[in-house]
């Protein structure tokens, strides 16, 4: 199994985010390959030129759920597994989707936007803005709480994100606006709807003399 029982009632949001990209990523290679441009472009991936151009707009949110070959998808997916399963518990499910939603659609647009500054268009996909905003609310939830949430301080946090950032940016082919843009969405989105204490009430039990 792919999940413990126990760890499902803990992050549900995670295993359907995690198990809705796989099925994508296994419909789009059998129909025609992950790495086919091509195919990717026809399957929803991001490309300046249709977003702007045709108004496809529908491709900033596609493209979140695209991957180019096994690689691709294992990494993003086993850092959402990892980061996810602790995110999730301590601001809850429905938070914690929308801030990785929000968090891959606005590295999305960044990425858009630095593109048609510099008309230079790539073909882009991946849960990678997503999942650096998973990572940039993590670091704001510890920081809220003390510097650590479960096992994970704000040390272990800063050192894989400078990690992540480090790769990316010294790899090819790498979409490094989507990723730095998701990692300060991800955070400004925790900011907004990560409040611990609020709306908490006190029960107190009174008992007869």
């Amino acid at each position: 199994m792919l999940f413990r029982s126990d760890e499902l009632k803990k992050m549900p949001v995670t295993a359907c985010l995690i198990l809705v990209n796989l099925i994508v990523f296994l419909i789009t290679d059998f129909t025609g390959g992950t790495e086919n441009t091509v195919h990717m472009i026809a399957c929803g991936a991001g490309y300046g030129p249709l977003i702007t151009g045709a108004g496809e707009w529908y491709r900033v949110f596609t493209s979140m759920f695209l991957h180019f070959g096994i690689s691709h998808l294992a990494n993003n997916m086993l850092v959402l597994f990892v980061l996810g399963q602790r995110l999730e518990p301590a601001v809850g499910g429905v938070r914690y989707l929308l801030i990785y939603l929000l968090s891959g659609f606005g590295g999305n647009v960044i990425s858009l936007g630095l593109e048609m500054q510099s008309s230079n268009y790539a073909v882009s996909a991946g849960a990678s803005g997503a999942v650096f905003g998973v990572m940039g609310a993590m670091i704001y939830v510890i920081l809220r709480n003390k510097g650590r949430v479960a096992d994970l301080s704000i040390k272990k946090m800063m050192i894989m994100a400078a990690f992540s950032l480090y790769f990316g940016f010294t790899s090819t082919g790498v979409d490094n606006a989507a990723h730095v843009g998701g990692l300060i969405c991800g955070f400004l989105a925790a900011l907004l709807l990560y409040h611990p204490g609020k709306g908490t009430v006190r029960m107190i039990r009174k008992t007869e003399p």
